[in-house]
């Protein structure tokens, strides 16, 4: 097994492993996982490389549910061994639950579905996906502490909430005497710094974890491609070609210069950047075979970087402006 690192998520007491796998692609038509074999073997490669923190949602697979549905077939007998994250409410929900998706019928509704699918007695966090301005903030928090309290739900998150949306969230909980957040979930990588303007310095000052999603761009930080091309099985190439068409290749060589200078793969570099930033508590990384989710496993303890490493990284993949 990896030596994968645990952290705290936050201020709370739940601990996660520094690397984690993204389950968005089980289910998926198209690749080797979307088969409970295929899946299976990638969640079995995980746990045994010491990556246990696993974030799916109720939405992810070919058909709604259908990722949550396959884990709770694979994880069978291994349940105790992982930390269990999903998400529900997303924007573009094809669930037909009533009411609007922060909404206490609608979060009661989820996670039950949520519950048999996983064939699990409780989620480990359960994390509201997009925000519902529909709302009240209140009503959503007031279901999510009663699931809490019955104990099907250990600790609740959110995912694509601003910053002023999470000292929102902070300031209600508190007020309320409520069960709060400990963790927010939003998009951040090299290639995507816009979380650093507001959402990590709310993050820092409500004492939340922090997981970044696309941590990787979909591969483009991992080193695989080139100005060429890149592996022809890949996602970014059968669906997703505009994302190698359109990458910022001064960057990306100029990164893979940096890191042929220092002797480490950009894989390496990527997850040792991502893993330096405050709050940070997990690498959430897909994967859809197990020597993907090996390789991540290594890479997030393989390099830590200087100051001068991160002031050149910085050089090289400005970071976004600070909001006043």
């Amino acid at each position: 097994m990896t030596d994968v690192q645990q952290r705290r998520v936050g201020a709370s007491g739940l601990l996660v492993s520094a690397v984690g796998l993204g389950c968005n692609n089980f289910g998926r038509s198209g690749t080797v996982t979307e088969t409970l074999e295929g899946t299976k073997a990638v969640l079995d490669a995980a746990i045994d490389a010491g990556v246990t923190f696993l974030d799916t949602a109720d939405g992810y697979g070919a058909e709604p549910g259908l990722s949550e549905t396959l884990m709770g077939e694979a994880l069978k007998g291994r349940r105790d061994e992982v930390v269990l994250a999903t998400k529900f409410g997303h924007s573009g929900s094809k669930f037909d639950y009533p009411g609007a998706k922060g909404s206490r019928s609608y979060v009661r509704r989820a996670v039950e579905a949520s519950l048999r699918r996983l064939q699990t007695d409780w989620i480990d966090l359960y994390q509201l996906h997009t925000p519902d301005n529909e709302t009240p903030m209140e009503e959503t928090l007031d279901a999510l502490g009663d699931l809490v309290r019955e104990g099907k739900v250990r600790y609740i998150g959110h995912s694509n909430f601003s910053g002023w949306q999470i000292a929102e969230a902070h300031f209600v909980a508190r007020e309320r005497h409520a069960v709060p957040y400990v963790s927010a979930q939003n998009e951040y990588s090299l290639l995507r710094r816009g979380s650093e303007r507001n959402v990590l310095r709310a993050v820092e000052r409500y004492g939340l974890g922090f997981f970044p999603y696309f941590p990787l761009q979909n591969g483009l930080l991992t080193g695989k491609f080139t100005r060429a091309g890149g592996p022809d099985d890949s996602r970014i190439m059968r669906q997703r070609p505009h994302l190698w068409e359109d990458a910022p290749w001064d960057a990306l060589d100029a990164y893979q210069a940096f890191c042929d200078e220092r002797g480490i793969t950009m894989l390496e570099a990527t997850f040792g950047w991502l893993l330096s930033q405050p709050a940070l508590s997990s690498v959430i990384a897909g994967a859809t075979r197990p020597e993907q989710v090996r390789a991540n496993a290594a890479a997030g303890s393989a390099w830590t970087p200087s100051a001068d490493d991160l002031a050149a990284i910085d050089a090289i993949f400005p970071p976004a402006p600070t909001a006043p």
